[in-house]
């Protein structure tokens, strides 16, 4: 009985620790914590060298392919190579980077990114392209969903889904400096100076990913960043764990006459590779990416091939009004209801569209097509995420990174196989037509799966 009560008042002390720990938090959170720390502005940093290497590979290879003289088909054929390799890989390290292994991800995805772009110098062919755009798609994924999920565990909780928008300022100026940079390369002689140049880009964020290391030093983060009250509240859990096991001891060996037995361990629960409260996000943002998959993938050869004097200039465009979204990001993304913000989006994407169709009318149209694109990209894709992090919990935040990026990765790369063939048996019109009813069905999925509270009109 008395080993029962103590038990008890230990389990109470435990409850209490990790209370009082909450309640600091929350006290903590009244002030206004800072979002630029040294290792989140590494992170987007490692961002920047990652999408630009995803951001150039996808929009060079088609360009490339077509100097070494294929077509869109198969163009296509290796986005979706590239999304399938990403796809299985998310599935895989999701449950990993959960596990405590997110720096280490980092850096193993930028070494696979790494071997993945300097393959293609060894030689030519279909098989050996593939081959190299499983091991990027593989690089990219590990890479891009670890420092999704520490962005989130560095940022401070009352302003998550400010710092997500910020930490998208990496993906911005990557569509910038990404495709503007491996158009270049692609038309330069030989055509693959685009991956020697992409490689000393993989070089610099593996350098990079090795100062990302966050894990090691929990209390450089700010006081309510997830991390740290997860470190926070299992130090307390272990404190009070190991009192009460030093106090209990004497007790039943005096109850006995014989050293008190530890109680069996639970077995630990397979972290799950799934993670369904993200799919709110996820789902809207996933029947988008077709829109996206265009932009990435074949918009540089639409406008090379309508006679555009610089097709590389829309990305340059995009890139800065994208950049221009995200730093105003402070004054609604967090503040209006998310449905109303995609409305944004989802009108931006459609005037991209109209004004892409009529690009062959003149070069300015093409070029101020970037502006909306960008707005589009800029608040969709760190709203959707934002939507999907904030429905699960944190302990969860690699599967459901996991499984957004993965969704996203499912649409570009399906859509994009699709658009190679149907820019080759229809040409480009019909490709932005389907383009915008993905737009308009995005915006009827987010209606019907954001949470309640996201769908208010307030």
């Amino acid at each position: 009985m008395a080993d029962s009560a103590h038990v008890a008042s230990d389990d109470e002390a435990i409850e209490g620790e990790v209370a009082r720990a909450s309640a600091a938090s929350a006290g903590r959170a009244a002030a206004q914590p800072r979002l630029w720390t040294a290792v989140f502005v590494l992170i987007v940093l490692l961002t920047f060298c990652c999408f630009v290497m995803g951001q150039g590979l996808n929009a060079g290879t088609s360009v490339f392919l077509s100097r070494v003289g294929y077509g869109a088909s198969l163009a296509g054929v290796l986005a979706l190579v590239f999304s399938a390799s990403a796809a299985v890989a998310r599935l895989v390290i999701g449950p990993i980077i959960d596990a405590g292994k997110c720096s280490l991800v980092m850096i193993a995805g930028a070494v696979v990114l790494l071997a993945g772009t300097v393959v293609p110098l060894a030689g030519q062919g279909v098989a050996l392209y593939a081959a190299s755009r499983v091991l990027q798609g593989v690089g990219f994924a590990m890479a891009t969903t670890a420092a999704s999920t520490a962005a989130a565990d560095v940022l401070p909780r009352a302003r998550l889904g400010e710092g997500i928008g910020y930490y998208g300022l990496g993906q911005a100026l990557a569509m910038s400096v990404g495709p503007a940079l491996a158009l270049f390369l692609a038309g330069t002689d030989p055509a693959s100076n685009l991956y020697a140049g992409l490689s000393l880009v993989a070089v610099a964020g593996l350098a990079v990913s090795f100062f990302t290391r966050y894990e090691r030093k929990p209390l450089a983060l700010p006081e309510t960043s997830a991390f740290r009250e997860r470190w926070e509240r299992a130090k307390a859990q272990a404190a009070a764990a190991e009192s009460r096991a030093a106090n209990a001891e004497p007790q039943a060996a005096d109850a006995k006459g014989q050293p008190a037995k530890a109680p069996a361990a639970k077995p630990a629960k397979a972290p799950s590779f799934f993670e369904p409260r993200a799919l709110p996000g996820a789902i809207p943002m996933t029947i988008m990416c077709p829109t996206f998959g265009f932009g990435i993938f074949f918009v540089g050869l639409y406008g090379t091939q309508i006679g555009v004097a610089n097709a590389s200039l829309f990305y340059t465009i995009s890139a800065i009004s994208m950049i221009a979204v995200r730093l105003k990001s402070k004054s609604f993304m967090d503040r209006v209801a998310p449905i109303k913000t995609f409305t944004v989006a989802v009108a931006c994407g459609l005037v991209t569209c109209v004004m892409l169709y009529f690009g062959p009318a003149s070069d300015y149209v093409f070029y101020l097509a970037g502006v909306f694109y960008g707005l589009c990209l800029g608040i969709s894709l760190p709203l959707n995420q934002a939507v999907a992090v904030k429905n699960t919990p944190p302990e969860r935040w690699g599967a459901t990174n996991a499984l957004f990026l993965l969704m996203n990765d499912v649409g570009i790369g399906l859509a994009s196989a699709l658009w190679g063939f149907t820019n080759d048996a229809f040409g480009f019109g019909v490709t932005i037509c389907l383009v915008m009813v993905c737009l308009v069905a995005s915006y009827v999925a987010a209606w019907v799966f954001y949470p309640e509270k996201d769908r208010a009109w307030r």
